[in-house]
């Protein structure tokens, strides 16, 4: 496989899709702890806007490189300009990032091999799954300097308990894998050994489902948690019928019919 990089920054490394469809993507400033820099952040969303139009992707892994997952947005860049619209601008600007995350047609998987803190844990959060190594620890630590981390309280309450979010939020305290899997923000914690293995089976296992299933399946999955009850039904209900009519589906139900493994596409 190989590798290029954003042509603005080294800092984040896009690597070819593999002949199975699966992206990868690597924070690759490891003496910054993989922080979001104007820079990173900039490059992710090219990359992700890029994977988006690629009709031929069918996951995205994201990972790091050195010892931290991500640490967060860069606190030196920031406080080198301290103005409002500077960072009305850089929240935006990691919203989009944040957001496209969501709106990718294809499931993006978090390997997180460290430390993921404020905006990182955001970023781990925003993700479709997450595996973490044991030692791995997880805090939205802003507090800390005065800076409620008011944008990844958005995805943390997604993933977790509302008090157990509000409590990582005002102590800055940090929770282990262990704990960040009782709660919901992790799916896997293994060994660091076991790691690519982990990822890989469940990029498997997605790879054996149908493209389209599981590109209506995540748009549906978070539009429908905005909603209520009601009206979460009714985009479910239309959504399972645009995915009954669609190919992928007559032949899986064709096939259970016929006692057969099913035949897909891409």
């Amino acid at each position: 496989m190989t590798e290029s990089t954003h042509p603005h920054t080294p800092d984040l490394l896009l690597h070819q899709r593999d002949a199975r469809g699966v992206h990868r993507l690597t924070l690759n400033s490891p003496s910054s702890f993989n922080t979001l820099s104007e820079a990173m952040l900039s490059a992710l969303q090219q990359a992700l806007d890029l994977i988006a139009r690629d009709d031929q992707a069918r996951v995205l892994v994201l990972e790091a490189a050195g010892k931290a997952f991500c640490a967060g947005h860069n606190l030196k860049e920031m406080r080198a300009q301290p103005e409002l619209t500077y960072y009305q601008k850089l929240f935006a600007q990691c919203t989009r990032v944040m957001l496209s995350i969501q709106k990718l047609p294809v499931p993006v998987i978090a390997r997180v091999q460290g430390l993921a803190t404020a905006a990182g844990c955001q970023l781990v959060a925003q993700c479709d799954l997450a595996v973490s190594v044991d030692t791995a620890t997880f805090g939205v630590n802003g507090i800390d300097v005065g800076l409620f981390c008011a944008t990844p309280s958005v995805p943390l309450v997604r993933n977790m308990h509302a008090k157990q979010a509000m409590e990582m939020l005002l102590t800055g305290g940090f929770i282990s894998a262990a704990e960040a899997q009782n709660r919901g923000l992790v799916n896997r914690v293994c060994l660091a050994t076991e790691l690519d293995a982990q990822v890989d089976a469940l990029v498997q296992s997605i790879l054996a489902k149908p493209r389209e299933a599981v590109r209506l399946g995540k748009a549906l999955f978070y539009q429908q948690r905005e909603m209520g009850i009601e009206a979460a039904y009714q985009l479910a209900g239309q959504t399972m019928a645009c995915n009954m009519v669609h190919e992928v589906a007559q032949e899986g139900v064709q096939a259970f019919i016929e006692k057969r493994a099913p035949t897909w596409r891409g």
